[in-house]
């Protein structure tokens, strides 16, 4: 008489293949999810642009005046609205005031109140960098007080200095910040001595 597989086998035959199905669902998922927080999937406008230095020029919110942002880097070029690239600076936004804070959206009028000129330093160059902001226009006739911020973002978020100055009216230039980058891209000499770089001519 031939000795018949066991019955136990033929049952727990099913279970093993299911099992094993269910292990290689769990693998594939598991890859797809590696794959989808891959930062090299990212589309390059995604990444956002590298700085070693944030400069902010700002004066109050609604002011209707016009206030330019001009920086003279250690090679001794300036970068001022007309020259938004200078060495490694950037001029990220030439906010004229009330003049280019309005849209209109489906008919709609839409402002922002916020008044910022922001320069990005993208690379770290010795030497002096001096931050001057200059009164182009005005609407009111009116002095308007302009603050800096100068940050340095690597390794870590460092506020290196904040100050405001007035700047009575259209056609002065204040400086509002001196500092220095030594070779390791610390800051030193951080002072407000007058230095004029706003290039009169044609303005």
């Amino acid at each position: 008489m031939a000795i018949g597989r066991p019955v136990r086998d033929t049952e727990t035959d099913p279970f093993y293949d299911m099992l094993f199905n269910m292990l290689i669902a769990f693998v594939f998922c598991f890859v797809i999810a590696l794959l989808s927080f891959n930062p090299k999937s990212r589309k390059a406008g995604d990444i956002p642009a590298k700085a070693e230095f944030i400069v902010t020029i700002s004066w109050p919110d609604n002011n209707p005046n016009d206030i330019d942002a001009w920086v003279n880097e250690p090679g001794g070029k300036t970068l001022w609205f007309r020259a938004r690239d200078a060495g490694m600076l950037h001029l990220d936004r030439d906010d004229r005031g009330a003049k280019n804070n309005t849209v209109i959206v489906n008919g709609r009028e839409i402002s922002s109140p916020v008044r910022q000129e922001i320069v990005t330093l993208r690379g770290l160059v010795p030497g002096e960098y001096v931050v001057n902001a200059h009164y182009y226009d005005t609407r009111d006739q009116q002095p308007v007080d302009v603050s800096v911020a100068v940050v340095k973002v690597n390794p870590q978020a460092e506020i290196v200095f904040t100050g405001t100055q007035q700047i009575p009216r259209k056609g002065d230039e204040r400086t509002l910040v001196r500092f220095s980058i030594n070779d390791t891209g610390a800051v030193t000499d951080i002072n407000t001595r007058p230095l004029t770089i706003v290039q009169r001519t044609g303005l």
